[in-house]
C-alpha cells in the first residue's frame, strides 16, 4: 500500500460517514445561482459571531450544534418543516475533520425524521471555501421577521 493511500485512509473514512449526504460548496453555488431550481433550505450549525461575519446567501442561522442550545435551536427552525424537505448543513468555523458541530446537528436533523439531508463538506474554512471563491455571501446578522418581533 503506498504511503498516500494511508495518509488519504482517515479523510476517506471521515467523509464516508455522512455516506451519499455530502454535497461540494461549488454544488450549492451553482444552486443558489440557478433561478429557476427549487432551492433547500441552507441551515448553518456554527457560531453566531462567523455567521454575522459572512455566511451563505439566504442561510438560516441555527446556533452551535455542540452545544444543548444550538442543537434546541436547531429543532426551533426546522420544527415546521416537512420530514423529506431537502436541507443542506454547514459550518465552516474550522477544518471539516475537526468541526464540533456538523455532526451533532446531522445527527439530530435524523432523530427528527429527516429525510434528505445533505452536507455541505467546507475543507477548511467558510472564507477560503466559500467566500474568497466568490460564491453568494452576506454579510451581517439574520434578518429578524415580524412575526419574531416580541412586542
Amino acid at each position: 500500500m503506498s504511503n498516500s493511500w494511508l495518509f488519504l485512509a482517515p479523510l476517506l473514512f471521515l467523509f464516508s460517514s455522512f455516506g451519499t449526504d455530502n454535497v461540494e460548496p461549488q454544488e450549492i453555488a451553482r444552486l443558489l445561482s440557478a433561478s429557476n431550481r427549487p432551492r433547500p433550505s441552507i441551515i448553518y450549525v456554527g457560531f453566531p459571531s462567523l455567521y454575522n461575519g459572512a455566511h451563505v446567501t439566504g442561510a438560516i442561522l441555527a446556533g452551535p450544534a455542540s452545544k444543548p442550545d444550538g442543537i434546541d435551536q436547531l429543532r426551533q427552525v426546522v420544527k415546521d418543516m416537512p420530514r423529506s424537505h431537502p436541507l443542506v448543513i454547514y459550518c465552516g468555523c474550522c477544518p471539516f475533520d475537526k468541526c464540533p458541530n456538523i455532526r451533532p446537528a446531522y445527527k439530530a436533523l435524523q432523530d427528527l425524521g429527516f429525510t434528505n439531508i445533505k452536507v455541505m463538506v467546507i475543507p477548511t474554512n467558510l472564507h477560503t471555501d466559500w467566500v474568497s471563491k466568490g460564491y453568494p455571501t452576506t454579510k451581517g446578522p439574520m434578518p429578524v421577521a415580524a412575526a419574531d418581533v416580541k412586542r
